[in-house]
């Protein structure tokens, strides 16, 4: 009887000491897992930093219609960033760009007239891009009672003008002639 009970009670610890095994292995491989897990991470970590000493102010923003088509000139290129303002009852004069220019309308409307005499209105929020070349004749003027501020991006061939003046196109003078 002895050895009924000693040998149920071996079978029952030899069970316990593989159920124990089991859980330990269980253990060993979710701290395994987890370590490779992290060690994965950490190279991640180890190369991301945090930066200081640094600011920026946001200039201006504005939002396109979609229609942002940018080509920049082939070769070197000189990149110009300013803020122009017209005054009301301001304008640009007839001109064109050597390169294209992005500008974003920070203040009151910018009224455009193309070289075909189309117009486009450009309100503060907006941005547009013109294009280059002297077949881009247009002329730019503050049509409102407050300063139209622009901030403009120039993305011109190396050394050339930021705009080189234009005589008005045919149908501009036709508009402008006085009617008798």
């Amino acid at each position: 009887m002895g050895q009924g009970i000693g040998a149920g009670a071996g079978r029952d610890a030899a069970q316990g000491i593989r159920e124990r095994g089991r859980g330990v292995r269980l253990r060993k491989a979710l701290v395994v897992a987890g370590t490779v897990a992290a060690v994965a991470v950490v190279p991640a970590a180890a190369v991301a930093t945090t930066g200081s000493g640094v600011s920026g102010t946001v200039l201006a923003k504005g939002t396109s219609d979609g229609r942002l088509t940018i080509k920049p000139p082939k070769g070197d290129t000189d990149v110009v960033v300013r803020a122009i303002t017209v005054v009301p009852g301001g304008s640009t004069g007839w001109h064109h760009h050597p390169g294209q220019l992005i500008a974003v309308v920070r203040s009151g409307t910018l009224t455009r007239t193309l070289d075909d005499c189309s117009v486009e209105e450009t309100s503060a929020g907006e941005a547009f891009v013109e294009p280059s070349g002297a077949h881009h004749v247009h002329i730019g003027r503050n049509l409102g009672t407050e300063p139209v501020v622009l901030h403009v991006t120039y993305l011109l061939p190396k050394g050339a003008p930021l705009s080189v003046d234009e005589p008005a196109p045919a149908c501009a003078t036709a508009q402008e002639a006085p009617k008798g």
